[in-house]
């Protein structure tokens, strides 16, 4: 009986870690229309608090996505703070019929994509989709966020933000939509996310 349970518990400490997440389908069509809103932020937006860490908010940063690839990461400086990238599209990279001519992969917190024909052109890709790194606010956003997979419509809503450490290590949010390479990523303080 005793290792019955040992044996239940390795099985599901491990489908803790490699949780599968399948693409979820929709169908054809445009899902997320828009692309995310960014705002300047006052005082208000500062306080953000991680121990370790001084967080400032660049700009209050929310909106509706789609989920294009999901990776979760166990090591690293990073990882203290941001477990999870998700690959986000919105625009033509929301639509799944785009979506099925395009390769889409992460790893060492870049996204990268691959295209024999091009569906859309280069830049309409590189405009309308980014991978982003999210700090959760709270164990109940980082809750949700272990749930989104691959395919889901999301909406989320936290801060574009600068980390600093005491021992002068940084990280810091790309402002823009428009960028790629290096330092093109977002870096999200997650207050709010919901799987539609």
């Amino acid at each position: 009986m005793r290792n019955l349970l040992l044996v239940a518990a390795l099985i599901g400490i491990g489908g803790w870690f490699l949780k599968p997440h399948g693409f979820n389908s929709y169908g054809p069509g445009v899902l997320a229309p828009e692309a995310p809103i960014q705002r300047e932020v006052g005082v208000s937006g500062n306080g953000l608090e991680r121990e370790g860490y001084a967080i400032s908010a660049l700009a209050s940063f929310k909106g509706k996505a789609r989920v294009l690839a999901r990776e979760d990461y166990h090591f690293g400086r990073e990882t203290e703070l941001s477990p999870t990238d998700l690959v986000l599209g919105w625009g033509p990279m929301s639509d799944e019929s785009v979506l099925a001519d395009i390769d889409i992969s992460q790893r060492g917190r870049f996204y990268f994509w691959h295209v024999d024909a091009f569906p859309i052109p280069r830049r309409e890709i590189e405009r309308n989709s980014a991978n982003m790194h999210f700090i959760p606010a709270n164990p109940l956003v980082a809750g949700v966020l272990d749930d989104v997979g691959p395919g889901d419509l999301i909406e989320f809503d936290g801060y574009l933000v600068k980390i600093r450490a005491d021992d002068g290590w940084r990280w810091q949010s790309s402002l823009t939509r428009d960028d790629t390479g290096n330092g093109a990523c977002e870096l999200i303080w997650l207050r709010d996310i919901r799987i539609l």
